[in-house]
């Protein structure tokens, strides 16, 4: 069981996650809960590290930002002492959980979680620090980035063979649009790991991508549901266990994407494999490629791709440390949206709708990718809500008005 920052904000709330997990306990089930650090308490201490420095040093800010999420399981701890039941709250390093060494955005190699076992077997309830780890080389506290409890959580679930991973969020599970934006969008019952791949690389932010990525290598069924209710929320599953594969499931966006045009690129092989390993070694990840090939000396080549907008300062400094290049430009006021839909396969025409529709919205097309359950575009940031809108209602993804109710929409923080 995950719970979110917003599933344990306050007291109320980490007394709340704290029933839920007793009540598990006692259907008959072994329980350990992943948590979140409580609110905004992440964004808080980021904030803090910056009031200080600049460009705070990544292993320090691993040491800061992994408190938050130690404070909310001695908490909920607490809590189910107080409900008559052990418990047991270990930080990530405790519960086992090694990674490499890439601050702030460390991957999971391993996770040894037998101390975790060892409590399930003396009858505890076990509480772990989501979001962080310890390095496999240095030893250092290492963190897994936003929404890291996710993957936190799948990572104890893939280890210990758990029937399911239940992610608690302050919404009813997976929708096919944001509600904020679309207040008919639906919520799905069931959805592939591929599908949700792609949602969660294209800005749906209910399930980070990394979390999917391992439940799917290691078949770990997940539950998505809301930690307000106990009513079903959406089930994540193989594509084999889908009984329907629509042409469309979902109509996603993302706001924090900034494009780079480099131009001038050396007219000679391996050039975008240089330029390329070098943001890599930079942890940072590119989305989109876009390159026009030289046309001569008076049209040298061009290179276009997008990066997270909070990477845009150190992917701008890695280029210009390069010396190869005439120019670097760069436009951190761009937006994606993207239609996911594992039955686009084999239904043709899919992107000259999407390109229609966004068309006859007025709305110009940055750039294009496509893969063969989704197609992405780039456009002007302030356009987004309307592509979004405009999209979900082109391929008929919403509920009825009246049946548009409470039960759709986001439950406030």
């Amino acid at each position: 069981m995950k719970f979110g920052g917003t599933s344990v904000a306050d007291s109320d709330r980490i007394k709340n996650a704290a029933r839920r997990i007793v009540a598990a306990r006692e259907a008959g089930n072994r329980v350990v809960a992943v948590l979140s650090a409580q609110g905004k308490t992440t964004d808080a201490l980021v904030s803090q590290a910056n009031e200080i420095s600049e460009r705070p040093v990544t292993r320090e800010m691993d040491m800061l930002l992994s408190t938050g999420e130690r404070i909310s399981c001695a908490l909920a701890a607490m809590a189910i002492h107080d409900l008559g039941h052990e418990a047991i709250s270990l930080t990530g390093s405790q519960a086992g959980i090694l990674t490499d060494t890439s601050h702030t955005k460390a991957r999971i190699v391993d996770v040894r979680a037998d101390r975790i076992a060892a409590a399930l077997d003396d009858n505890k309830i076990v509480l772990v620090a989501g979001f962080q780890g310890v390095s496999t080389d240095s030893k250092d506290v290492t963190t897994l980035g936003r929404g890291g409890s996710d993957t936190t959580a799948v990572a104890v679930a893939a280890a210990l063979k758990a029937d399911v991973c239940e992610i608690y969020t302050d919404v009813d599970g997976v929708f096919n649009a944001d509600p904020r934006i679309v207040p008919n969008a639906r919520m799905l019952p069931v959805v592939s790991f591929e599908e949700v791949l792609e949602m969660s690389a294209s800005g749906a932010g209910v399930l980070q991508l990394r979390s999917i990525e391992y439940a799917r290598n290691h078949g770990v069924r997940i539950h998505c549901r809301s930690s307000f209710h106990d009513r079903t929320g959406t089930m994540v599953v193989s594509q084999e266990e889908t009984m329907e594969q629509p042409l469309v499931t979902a109509v996603t966006h993302a706001t924090n994407e900034a494009r780079v045009t480099v131009r001038g690129v050396p007219d000679r092989p391996g050039v975008a494999g240089e330029l390329f390993t070098k943001l890599a070694d930079a942890n940072i990840n590119v989305d989109m490629i876009i390159q026009n090939e030289s046309m001569g000396m008076d049209h040298p080549a061009e290179m276009t791709f997008t990066v997270p907008k909070d990477d845009l300062a150190v992917a701008l400094d890695t280029l210009h440390a390069m010396g190869e290049f005439d120019d670097v430009d760069s436009d951190p006021s761009m937006g994606k949206v993207s239609v996911i839909g594992a039955g686009m396969r084999s239904h043709p025409g899919v992107a000259a709708k999407v390109f229609t529709v966004l068309g006859q919205q007025g709305i110009n097309l940055e750039m294009i990718s496509t893969s063969p359950i989704k197609i992405s575009c780039v456009i002007d940031g302030e356009r987004v809500g309307d592509a979004v809108k405009a999209l979900h209602d082109a391929f008929e993804l919403g509920v009825a008005e009246e049946q548009a109710t409470g039960d759709f929409r986001p439950v406030a923080p």
